[in-house]
């Protein structure tokens, strides 16, 4: 097909070129504010208003609550955490100027720059840090993040029972926050940099309840802008925060959000000028776009995968859930559903992620260990597989096989995936529909266990293989399919809780090689991010952790 070998090497350069490396845990004695200076440096034209679209309605604007990367790409520019990552992806101060770590490793001391605010004006202190990470282990609130970023933090397993107090954070004074875990964490700092960590005001929530982050007058925010329109569907508008600690950096006034699910709607008001930066682009228009200056195909650290319920009959039976893997041509897939920008999973954990040694990928660590778990280049043999393992798990020729649904949203590739899914594993016997659903129903429904089979992925929230494999351990609130396995809880445990860095990572291996042989998911392609971006708006940036960053950018003149 036209250009696909030139897209394909686009983001292979652009993968070698841009991969990063475990950023290790560090003292912390560079500020936020010097980091953000250093990000300005190229400025054109500061100020003025930027029109965007990086998604559709999200589910939640809670960023204890939400789970997606489109509105993650929204709330990052309304609250910040106590760390934060720069342009080149380092860990830097955020709301904390300096933080410390004991030397068993298990107390993290976090000192808050002086007289911050919250966008009302009001004082933001150490206890809303205690709030609100005692919030996001509440069981009630149900965050889907909150066991996997606080159950190394002494005291978790009562607090996700209801005793709150018991969740070792405190505040000795107002611009002290202090962490006790029950055992050392190679890569706390990037859980304290995430965004789902971020403070949020006590009362505001308190006295609004859910509806808090849906309206701009309650929608109080820790970080460079505030919310001043949210319209459901149509767009959700931020202002600049000058409370906030670097708003002297900050430099666009205002940014709107275009809330616009349809690529064709995306693409034509981007052609029209009414969008500086367009996410959402028809599949049939990448090829023409391929070289253009306007185009970008840039890395990205993330799996998309096909998630079973495996609480649900016939998928809790392993040897079905290997058949409909081995039925996927992840190759055709890849470089024809997908023309070339994404690549065929062999893996589940994908390039870019980093190992134990500097500058080394977890991805590759996989091929010199363990091989390429996925033969992609010879389709018939696993074909023929899934037809033996199908018959074997008591369905031959898809006999008896009750007939089940996929659960996806129509944007992109994910409509083209799921008919491709349908008609391959109809070769197999089995008779499968198509649930075409708006993407924050997915999202819900899919959290809930309300589906069969499922479209998903996970885009990487910090460079560390944790944040993909313990997706599924038992209890992770982002373990759409339920998966349990008591030797994968075990392995991920180890690698949670060792000081240990190479045997971080090496149980971590070992986690992906039971995660795969159990097809507790099917891999399908390593993700990749295309987008437009008018030659106009400058100084943003994107990160292969699917985050876009206007904050600092500038319009040229």
């Amino acid at each position: 097909m036209k250009k696909t070998k030139l897209i394909s090497a686009m983001l292979l350069a652009a993968v070698l070129l841009s991969a990063c490396g475990g950023s290790k845990t560090v003292d912390g004695t560079k500020s936020g504010s010097d980091a953000a200076s250093e990000q300005t440096a190229e400025k054109t034209s500061a100020g003025g208003s930027i029109d965007v679209q990086i998604g559709s309605s999200p589910e939640t604007m809670d960023p204890a609550l939400n789970s997606a990367a489109d509105a993650a790409n929204m709330i990052l520019h309304a609250f910040t955490g106590l760390l934060t990552v720069d342009k080149n992806q380092n860990i830097v101060g955020g709301l904390a100027e300096k933080w410390e770590t004991s030397g068993d490793g298990l107390t993290w001391t976090f000192h808050l720059r002086p007289d911050l605010k919250w966008s009302d004006g009001s004082d933001l202190t150490a206890e809303d840090f205690v709030y609100s990470w005692k919030r996001l282990a509440d069981p009630s609130l149900a965050a889907p993040y909150g066991y996997d970023l606080l159950n190394m933090i002494e005291g978790y397993d009562k607090a996700a029972k209801g005793d709150l107090d018991a969740l070792a954070v405190s505040a000795p004074d107002s611009s002290t926050f202090v962490v006790k875990l029950s055992s050392p964490c190679t890569y706390f700092d990037k859980i304290a940099s995430f965004i789902s960590t971020s403070p949020v005001q006590k009362v505001t929530v308190e006295e609004n309840g859910d509806e808090w982050s849906t309206k701009p007058e309650t929608y109080i925010t820790s970080g460079p802008y505030k919310m001043t329109e949210y319209v459901d569907g149509d767009h959700i508008t931020f202002e600049k925060n000058d409370y906030y600690y670097d708003a002297a950096n900050i430099t666009f006034d205002k940014i709107v959000f275009h809330l616009i699910s349809d690529d064709n709607a995306a693409y034509t008001a981007y052609n029209q000028g009414e969008l500086l930066l367009a996410k959402a682009i028809p599949s049939e228009e990448i090829p023409n776009l391929a070289g253009k200056e306007d185009f970008h195909v840039d890395p990205m650290m993330g799996t998309y995968y096909v998630s079973f319920n495996t609480q649900k009959a016939p998928f809790d039976n392993p040897k079905v859930r290997e058949a409909l893997s081995l039925a996927i041509d992840r190759n055709y897939v890849a470089n024809t559903i997908m023309q070339g920008t994404y690549s065929p999973a062999v893996n589940f954990v994908g390039p870019g992620i980093s190992d134990a040694a500097k500058d080394s990928q977890f991805a590759e660590v996989t091929k010199e260990k363990y091989g390429d778990f996925f033969n992609n280049d010879d389709y018939d043999a696993n074909f023929a597989k899934a037809k033996e393992l199908l018959a074997e798990a008591g369905y031959p020729d898809g006999q008896g096989f009750p007939q089940f649904s996929y659960l996806t949203n129509d944007t992109g590739y994910h409509k083209a995936v799921a008919e491709y899914l349908q008609d391959v594993w109809k070769k197999l016997g089995l008779n499968m529909t198509i649930d075409i659903q708006e993407w924050k129903t997915v999202t819900a429904n899919r959290r809930n266990g309300n589906f069969d089979v499922a479209r998903n992925g996970w885009v990487m929230d910090y460079d560390d293989p944790s944040n993909i494999i313990n997706l599924f351990e038992t209890g992770n609130g982002n373990n759409d399919g339920k998966y349990s396995n008591p030797e994968f809880d075990k392995l991920v445990e180890e690698a949670r809780s060792t000081a240990d860095v190479e045997k971080h990572y090496d149980y971590l291996h070992q986690a992906e090689q039971v995660i795969l042989k159990d097809y507790g998911m099917a891999p399908i392609a390593y993700y990749s991010e295309f987008y437009l971006k008018s030659p106009k708006l400058q100084n943003v940036w994107y990160s292969p952790t699917g985050y876009y960053y206007f904050m600092y950018g500038t319009l040229a003149e």
